[in-house]
């Protein structure tokens, strides 16, 4: 398995930026801050290539980006409502089933460190992780979620607007992920998730998931992150999760 690091000199470079960067000028209008991108039927354009914080663990605060940039943060749920089998599965021994190089599934390509694109039209938008470099399509074209949906690692999303907030609704996963990178917490098939996406200013995003999975969880959990709008030069790096793939129970190779 190839293991996957990006520069975190990059760190160093932007701190001594922000130390020579001239402050506004005293009166200086808001009004003088960029203005959002916007698409061409007047929405809010997130088009770019994004850091953001790693979630080892829904439930606590976190701060970084795992690209460099400082100004990632994350707001944790606290204690997770176990229902009973939501904390019999919670205690059940942990299985990373991303170290065989299965997918990661929606929820937990959402916590890593690791870049997305986005690429956005009026209809469609479309999530571009750096991590094993896989995608998520959401229609922004009005359409509704079926009531019957195939069980999937990634989910079936529609996506629409609640004044310049893109609201994504994601159904239909199969019940084998989990919803951070180091705490593993479980999921269901039951998971119903909203993404929440909104500009606090051109160059950041403030990110809100919350995860409704009534076989696990006896409410509704929130986490609230900051995204940071990476430089126009950054791409996302290539990632593979297939080289020398090996049972790391036993040693054995998979073909």
């Amino acid at each position: 398995m190839r293991i996957h690091l990006r520069r975190f000199a990059l760190a160093t470079v932007v701190l001594a930026g922000l130390s020579l960067a001239p402050t506004p000028a005293i009166g200086q209008s808001p009004s003088s801050a960029p203005e959002i991108p916007r698409l061409a039927n007047g929405k809010p354009d997130f088009s770019g290539v994004w850091a953001r914080p790693r979630v080892a663990d829904l439930t606590r605060d976190g701060r970084g980006c795992g690209s460099g940039e400082q100004e990632c943060t994350q707001k944790g749920s606290g204690a997770l409502p176990f229902t009973p089998l939501g904390a019999e599965m919670d205690k059940a021994p942990k299985f990373d089933y991303t170290a065989f190089c299965l997918p990661w599934g929606y929820t937990r390509a959402m916590q890593t460190e690791y870049p997305v694109e986005i690429l956005q039209t009026p209809k469609r938008f479309v999530y571009l992780f750096e991590s094993n470099n896989i995608f998520h399509v959401v229609p922004t074209d009005g359409r509704q979620l079926r009531k019957e949906l195939d069980p999937k690692w990634m989910g079936t999303s529609v996506g629409r607007y609640e004044g310049d907030t893109l609201v994504i609704d994601t159904r239909g996963f199969n019940g084998r992920i989990t919803l951070d990178v180091g705490a593993e917490h479980p999921t269901s098939d039951a998971m119903h998730i909203v993404e929440r996406l909104r500009y606090t200013d051109a160059n950041h995003v403030a990110y809100e998931l919350t995860i409704d999975d009534p076989k696990v969880y006896t409410k509704p959990i929130t986490n609230l992150r900051t995204w940071v709008r990476m430089k126009p030069s950054e791409e996302l790096m290539e990632y593979f999760c297939m080289e020398n793939n090996k049972d790391l129970l036993h040693g054995r190779l998979h073909y």
